[in-house]
């Protein structure tokens, strides 16, 4: 992985489970290789896509698809279809 792979990785590990993680080192890491704006989208991108995460703890997440994994669907814009 890049230096910035890592550090976005960092970043949406410890924005999942322990965002006292999120100190001034990782954020450091973060500016060199985005702006502010391009971190508060991915803040929000997780956010967006972990919202799942107690439902799935609880078992009450029912699955689209029997039979294997939901494919994710994005229209052009990125934005998600089904």
């Amino acid at each position: 992985m890049t230096d910035a792979q890592r550090a976005a990785t960092d970043f949406c590990d410890a924005l999942i489970s322990q965002p006292s993680l999120i100190d001034v080192d990782l954020a450091s890491r973060l500016h060199a290789h985005w702006s502010h704006a391009q971190i508060v989208e991915h803040a929000l991108d997780v956010m967006k896509w972990s919202y799942q995460k107690v439902a799935v703890v609880l078992g009450a997440d029912p699955a689209l698809a029997r039979d294997g994994l939901t494919d994710l669907v994005f229209d052009d814009a990125g934005n998600w279809v089904r």
